[in-house]
């Protein structure tokens, strides 16, 4: 049997681990590990909750160890970039853990938090950098940090940050670290886009698959429900009460959607929190620290903010609004069933979302289970508004760049139609009359107003 020990890691990272729950590699830290310790560069392959952190976290610790000396002011030995805060907060953490009672330096630099306090902490350099991309190019264009001594460079969910357009800023970035260096790309799923970064960063890199692209955690059952957008929070609720006590995640396709979906559940009596790009980083670590600790039991997110999410007692996943990309359904999911445990995932598919939930079949090689509703009709499906369409009517040319937007609606349509704007206009059927409150109109993260 394959062993921490067996891998050649130094002791005092060996003394480290026996204070964690890792006791065995994994199958991609067993096969990553020897030949990142090796020195070569790395392609892994595995799907999210398979430890990935440790599988190039641990050698990358053993290697700077092997070194001796502290860095200088500023210098940086080892930079790993990942896509959101949360992610990069989990990373820290971990390599924390693993370097406990070792000189090796961890720091974190991420949006949202005090500049000048992570220029301060990196003017006496680090061992590890652990980034997101924005905040990373903003210190090295201050000149308050220096990346010419970086010999390893690793990418953590590079797919992920190639859906956010990060593939200019690690272009940018690329340019301050010396060709001669390790580099290191971990991904769950494999766009063909990955390929050509995988060609452009790494040297002759050994590649490491655990599991095949975009393939779910296999201990998450899952299941679709065919619902109309409007019922979906009402919906929602009667699964969440079937398990009181277990902490469900969320999925939101917007944050507006994520924070009125949050509202509704707290007025309904659940202990409920949101977290998106729109909160600041104090608020998400607050709301995350309490979902850690039991004080939250739905958390509700967009991808966004839900990446890097590593809590072991999240037992569901709910697919509110169905994702845009199909890989992200996968990562998703993979919030559940952490560390070997069981879970399950529930999609709500509204006929506006079939297209979506085809995209993740495909995805899959198989469709997913009906647990209840029936798949929309096709003349239900074209005729259902897309998510985020304006249902109502806009002005001729409204919300164009470089054209202006008329501030009465009324003379900007009947000019568009040839008559006189003086008295208004019969208004069209399903519109409502000057005064009246809008009623909810489904939609996604608009939910259903719950009967009293």
């Amino acid at each position: 049997m394959t062993t921490f020990a067996s891998l050649g890691l130094s002791p005092k990272i060996l003394t480290a681990l026996e204070k964690t729950t890792l006791k065995t590699p994994t199958p991609i830290q067993a096969q990553a590990i020897p030949h990142i310790m090796q020195g070569r560069d790395l392609m892994g392959l595995a799907q999210t909750g398979t430890g990935k952190t440790a599988a190039f976290g641990l050698p990358l610790l053993h290697r700077i160890l092997d070194i001796g000396h502290p860095p200088g002011p500023k210098m940086i030995r080892a930079l790993i970039l990942a896509p959101t805060r949360e992610l990069a907060l989990q990373i820290k953490e971990n390599l924390e853990t693993f370097t406990k009672g070792t000189p090796v330096k961890v720091l974190m630099v991420v949006g949202g938090a005090s500049i000048n306090r992570q220029t301060a902490s990196l003017s006496r350099g680090a061992d590890v950098l652990v980034a997101t991309p924005g905040r990373l190019i903003d210190l090295l264009e201050r000149g308050d940090v220096s990346l010419e001594k970086c010999g390893y460079l690793v990418l953590d969910e590079a797919d992920h940050m190639l859906d956010m357009g990060f593939i200019h800023s690690l272009r940018r970035i690329a340019k301050h670290i010396p060709l001669k260096r390790q580099t290191l790309m971990f991904s769950a799923t494999m766009p063909k886009d990955i390929t050509e970064i995988a060609d452009t960063y790494l040297r002759d890199p050994v590649k490491v698959q655990v599991a095949p692209p975009g393939k779910p955690a296999e201990k998450v059952t899952q299941g679709v429900h065919y619902i109309p957008n409007g019922d979906k929070a009402k919906l929602l609720e009667d699964y969440l009460k079937k398990h009181p006590g277990e902490q469900a995640l969320v999925f939101s396709r917007t944050k507006h959607g994520a924070d009125k979906l949050a509202k509704v559940l707290g007025q309904w009596g659940f202990r409920v929190g949101a977290i998106h790009g729109n909160r600041s980083q104090n608020q998400r670590d607050r709301i995350l620290s309490e979902f850690k600790a039991g004080e939250v039991d739905v958390l509700v997110a967009t991808d966004v903010a839900a990446r890097g999410i590593d809590i072991p007692t999240v037992r569901h996943v709910y697919n509110h609004d169905m994702p845009n990309v199909p890989e992200n359904y996968v990562h998703r999911i993979g919030r559940t069933a952490r560390a070997g445990a069981e879970g399950s995932s529930i999609s709500f598919c509204a006929p506006a979302e079939m297209g979506e939930l085809q995209a993740i079949e495909k995805l899959l090689k198989k469709p997913l289970p009906v647990i209840g509703g029936a798949p929309w009709a096709a003349d239900v499906v074209a005729a259902a508004p897309k998510p985020g369409q304006n249902r109502g009517a806009r002005p001729q040319g409204g919300g164009r760049q470089g054209q202006k937007m008329s501030s009465n609606p009324a003379k900007a349509a009947a000019k568009a139609a040839g008559k006189p704007a003086g008295r208004p206009q019969p208004s069209p059927q399903g519109s409502r009359p000057q005064g009246q409150k809008a009623r909810p109109q489904g939609g996604a993260g608009v939910p259903r107003r719950r009967p009293s």
